[in-house]
């Protein structure tokens, strides 16, 4: 009962100095607004990153030669090999849903008047089923036929159609690019669309992506320094990595660490890592202000005490124990601290909210960080009313009494 008392006793002293009590929460509105505003920013950042990997497919990665165990040069035999590919294939049959060399090449080209420049992505077939990312919009994608006649076949995106081609259906058209030296002329069996992505802004380009049967693209004994793998999705990407890596090893007869694996699993996994450690950084900075918040509290509350010692020698006069006046003080703290805790936490949710939208990205908020901010406010409220309070506790009744 007592303790419902002295939250009503706060209450009416914080509505008697509205404007004293709301400078004093400003501090940790502050605080907690921009740590939740932060956090938020921060979750919302990496759910969006993780769709936009999750796109290309998070089983997704590369094998290459570790160019650390290559820095005097490699021989020929060291690359890999289309033999080393099969032999994966088998080894891995169940774990391995899709492996073909990476290669790549860029060309010029013109259409009538019209110049232009692509980067061929050489592909076996039916790449598009693995690299979710991509929609055929018209014809097909590579498919096993083009690869195993080495057929001159192309796809290109829709926006390579409407500057080169004047239209989106350019299916059946000729694309005429120099491949390994040599003048090619490329038919258009699809025409595909990549959906709007975050990272656009961050590949800029004057090239065209298309992508071709990867064997038209190879030259001389078809060996290549890397390999790109779908892998299965049920099992851990890392570990599937190192199999494949510590087999190639093995099979080529190299040391363990010659071939090393990249996966996007992996990558996303740093990025989140990056943005985790910018937000926790940001957040810690701007937590400062819940510190000086703090000690607008012991300040006011210093304050109160003076202002109401008649009023605590009245109490303890008629009764009143130590630990009650100390509890009473310790409780007004904690709730102006608690207020502006759920203010702040109410701010920082709409501001979170209303930059996203901006950003057309999806707002994340994490219940977790709003539950701590408003309980870590109230705990700022606590520790810095602890000495306002003990003082207020230990006056001398008499000597309180006779305070002008």
């Amino acid at each position: 009962m007592l303790i419902f008392e002295n939250i009503v006793l706060a209450l009416f002293a914080i509505k008697s100095n509205k404007m004293r009590s709301f400078l004093t929460m400003l501090g940790i509105i502050i605080g907690i607004s921009s740590v939740i505003a932060i956090t938020s920013i921060g979750d919302s950042a990496k759910g969006v990153v993780g769709k936009e990997f999750a796109a290309y497919g998070m089983n997704n990665m590369y094998v290459y030669i570790n160019w650390e165990f290559a820095q005097d040069g490699y021989e020929e035999a060291d690359l890999i090999m289309p033999e080393d590919i099969e032999a994966l294939k088998a080894r891995f049959p169940e774990d391995i849903l899709y492996v073909a060399p990476s290669i790549s090449a860029d060309s010029p080209t013109r259409v009538g008047r019209t110049d232009g420049k692509v980067s061929m992505y050489g592909v076996d077939a039916n790449y598009h089923m693995f690299k979710k990312n991509i929609d055929i919009l018209y014809g097909r994608m590579i498919n096993r036929s083009d690869v195993e006649g080495k057929k001159d076949r192309i796809v290109i995106e829709k926006k390579a159609a409407l500057n080169l081609f004047n239209k989106e259906n350019a299916v059946g058209e000729s694309l005429r690019v120099v491949i390994n030296n040599e003048l090619r002329d490329l038919t258009v069996v699809g025409v595909y669309e990549v959906p709007s992505s975050l990272f656009d802004s961050m590949m800029m380009s004057d090239s065209y992506s298309t992508y071709v049967p990867y064997p038209i693209l190879q030259y001389g004994d078809r060996a290549s320094w890397a390999i790109e793998l779908y892998a299965n999705e049920k099992k851990n990407p890392e570990l599937l990595g190192k199999e494949f890596t510590s087999y190639l090893c093995r099979i080529k007869g190299k040391e363990p660490g010659f071939y090393i694996h990249e996966s996007l699993e992996t990558a996303l996994t740093q990025v989140n890592q990056i943005l985790g450690t910018l937000s926790i950084a940001i957040g810690a900075i701007a937590a400062i202000s819940l510190v000086v918040g703090g000690i607008g509290i012991m300040n006011i509350m210093l304050v109160s005490v003076t202002e109401r010692t008649r009023e605590i020698g009245i109490r303890k006069s008629l009764g009143a124990r130590t630990r009650d006046i100390l509890m009473q003080f310790l409780i007004e703290s904690m709730i102006i601290s608690a207020i502006g805790g759920i203010v702040g936490t109410a701010l920082g949710i709409g501001l979170a909210s209303v930059g996203m939208s901006l950003a057309k990205i999806d707002v994340v908020i994490d219940p977790k960080v709003v539950v701590l901010a408003v309980a870590f406010s109230a705990m700022v409220g606590m520790f810095f009313g602890l000495y306002p309070a003990r003082k207020a506790a230990k006056l001398d009744p008499i000597e309180a009494l006779r305070y002008e």
